[in-house]
């Protein structure tokens, strides 16, 4: 799968980029016809501590999955993001499964 991984006024860190494609490509055992994919990492400047926001798109044939988590870190709200992304394939591929 193509990733682009956007981080908006930071400079994200290899680390931090090689876990969210390593994350995402693990997506490709539950469905194999993803096209590809954008990532935009954010820091909102607000006084909370949970101010990371990570969204995710992924382009599949016909359809397009979205996910977008808040979180107090990259890490946490990529596993989230992911795991929001891994039940809507599953509920896409079940959808694909009755017609």
């Amino acid at each position: 799968m193509k990733l682009q991984i956007h981080s908006i006024r930071f400079d994200a860190n290899e680390k931090l980029i090689d876990l969210i494609k390593k994350k995402l490509n693990k997506l490709e055992t539950f469905y194999d016809r993803i096209i590809d994919g954008e990532v935009f990492l954010k820091i909102e400047n607000d006084e909370s501590r949970v101010n990371k926001i990570i969204e995710i798109k992924l382009n599949i044939p016909g359809d397009q999955l979205f996910a977008k988590v808040r979180a107090r870190s990259f890490e946490i709200g990529a596993d989230e993001a992911t795991e929001a992304l891994r039940r809507q394939i599953k509920k896409f591929k079940e959808k694909q499964m009755i017609h």
